[in-house]
């Protein structure tokens, strides 16, 4: 359970309400406004990690918070490919690699003997050459999603393009120790995703509802108890300041690809939170590959799927005239990977 220093703890908790959430939300998140080209901003739009597992799924995250986003955003030199949370598939800022995955290394235990374990002889085995990854677990013994692991050590990288296996190599040891690592990923987690609690932390993660609830204790007054629809939480207190301001006008439209860190919400009351209504949080929290979120004026109203230029959108309720053009400009806009052609929206 989080600390607070005796100041704190006497303090009544800073009321906040769905509104206010999901405004903060999108204004860390740059949802409402994207942000000028350049590096800087594609940390930003990366800082919990963009999830790729579904190919090019981070560029098209990309996409909705940065301007002027081509193609290649995903392939920026500032950009690295890992296996981060839950050991999906990510596209981080190269220098924040370790904080993906040193800070889910657990601190002893059968899990951090294999990662050691892998990691070491795997270094060995490509000394500074890059392999398939099935073709060196097969050289090491194991099934290549096993090298999996190694990656919570913080030296191992991958390329994945989609329709190809991915390829590893080895990079040097992180700078940062685990503890540090596991704190910084809270950070992340609590600013994109905040006010938030432990156990969604640790569902995010994946590393478990004690180390998760550790960290959090670590962060200590860095901490702020929050109230909220979901119950009591925390957020950073450094972030106070952003979610007590207005609101700022909420973008007309966006295309929310699938495991968007805005919809990568693990607990039922976090999704309950982004989308009141069970039987829409079923069409978008599918049992198998979620489809995207369709965010129009600041709230999830449908969902959206493509094959190849063709997206599919299906809309929850009748949407304006003035909606359907904006929505029908940012799918226009989709910097997809797929040469030639027109966009072809369908409505369902």
């Amino acid at each position: 359970m989080v600390t607070y220093d005796s100041a704190d703890v006497n303090a009544a908790p800073l009321k906040v309400t769905r509104t206010q959430i999901l405004a903060f939300r999108r204004r860390v998140g740059a949802l409402d406004q994207r942000l000028p080209a350049g590096r800087r901003s594609l940390r930003r739009a990366a800082w919990a990690g963009l999830q790729d597992s579904m190919p090019r799924a981070a560029l098209l995250s990309i996409h909705a918070r940065v301007e002027g986003a081509t193609s290649s955003a995903w392939e920026d030199p500032s950009f690295a490919q890992v296996w981060g949370p839950r050991y999906q598939v990510y596209v981080v800022a190269a220098e924040d690699l370790a904080v993906f995955t040193l800070g889910r290394l657990p601190d002893a235990g059968k899990t951090r003997e294999k990662a050691d374990d892998l990691a070491e002889r795997l270094h060995m085995f490509l000394g500074g050459e890059r392999m398939r990854y099935d073709d060196a677990g097969q050289a090491l013994g194991v099934h290549g999603n096993t090298l999996r692991y190694a990656a919570l050590t913080g030296r191992l990288a991958i390329r994945w393009e989609g329709a190809r296996r991915p390829t590893v190599w080895t990079v040097a040891a992180p700078k940062i120790t685990r503890p540090e690592a596991t704190l910084e990923l809270a950070r992340r987690f609590l600013h994109i995703f905040g006010p938030t609690g432990a156990e969604a932390f640790g569902k995010w993660a994946g590393i478990g509802v004690q180390a998760a609830a550790d960290a959090f204790d670590e962060l200590g007054t860095e901490l702020i108890p929050v109230r909220t629809p979901l119950g009591d939480v925390c957020l950073l207190a450094a972030d106070e300041p952003t979610i007590r301001e207005a609101p700022e006008p909420a973008a007309a439209a966006r295309l929310l690809p699938s495991g968007d860190a805005y919809t990568l919400h693990g607990t039922s009351k976090e999704r309950a939170l982004l989308v009141p209504d069970a039987s829409q949080r079923g069409e978008l929290w599918t049992p198998r590959v979620w489809p995207g979120a369709l965010l129009v004026a600041g709230e999830i109203v449908g969902t959206w799927r493509r094959a190849q230029r063709t997206v599919t959108i299906q809309a929850w309720r009748r949407l304006s005239r003035t909606a359907r053009e904006a929505v029908l400009a940012e799918a226009e806009s989709l910097p997809l990977p797929d040469a030639g052609g027109r966009t072809v929206v369908n409505w369902t």
